[in-house]
């Protein structure tokens, strides 16, 4: 059996312009994770990531330290379909499209965007973007130019099986990429409702690790979500 480590990008700068890029606290939770597998000489056969730049500045700075402590470390593969589902579109174009035919959809909408600056604004982009989300994947709704869920969790799964399949046993395999490729991957080696892929998506932290063993046909749930290398409280996040 392989060895599949999936592991949540670090924090990225939620709610900016350029959304897609690590926080400082991002850079650090990537460090600590590098580190860790040093001091535990943990190490991995190959290495994928996402196209975005929260993924793979993740890794790219993990795959530094293993450098600069003269530990090997696989080239890293990009895959589009380990990207995250696109939350941009679902917030700023499926949402507002959304509150046009929902009322109860609307006071949620209109509660964030009148919070959005403040303190509580994760909490009121949460409520809202969990009743979008829940619409998107029962494919109640849909707009023009957004993903539909069916469209990620094909993509998803394809992505795991092309990794999974490869030639070779006892492979040990690092996946950066997002908390719902993540959420999506647990859903499936459990055989669960696939709404509790969302529900297990708002709970992956930042930089976490998710773990499985695996063989060509099978998926099997080892761990979930752990931190074992960030000891500072300040550094655990989830946006």
């Amino acid at each position: 059996m392989g060895q599949l480590t999936l592991i949540r990008h670090g924090q990225a700068r939620a709610f900016e312009q350029d959304s897609d890029r690590l926080t400082e606290i991002g850079e650090q939770q990537a460090r600590a994770l590098g580190a860790y597998w040093l001091r535990h000489n943990v190490g991995f056969d190959e290495a994928y990531c996402g196209t975005l730049v929260r993924q793979r500045r993740t890794a790219e700075i993990i795959g530094a330290g293993f450098a600069a402590d003269g530990r090997a470390w696989p080239a890293l593969q990009s895959l589009p379909a380990l990207n995250e589902y696109d939350a941009s579109g679902l917030w700023q174009q499926f949402a507002p499209a959304l509150a046009e035919r929902d009322a109860q959809f609307r006071v949620l909408l209109e509660a964030f965007q009148q919070h959005r600056h403040s303190p509580e604004r994760n909490r009121y982009f949460q409520k809202m973007f969990e009743a979008a989300t829940t619409c998107w994947l029962k494919g109640e709704f849909e707009a023009e130019g957004v993903e539909h869920w069916a469209s990620f969790r094909e993509r998803v799964r394809g992505a795991l099986k092309q990794i999974m399949s490869k030639e070779g046993s006892g492979r040990r395999i690092a996946v950066f990429t997002s908390g719902g490729v993540i959420g999506l991957a647990v859903q499936t080696a459990l055989h669960a409702p696939e709404a509790k892929a969302l529900e297990i998506n708002w709970r992956v932290r930042n930089c976490s690790l998710t773990e499985f063993t695996f063989s060509r046909d099978r998926l099997a749930f080892d761990s979930f979500n752990a931190l074992p290398h960030l000891d500072d409280p300040a550094l655990i996040t989830y946006r």
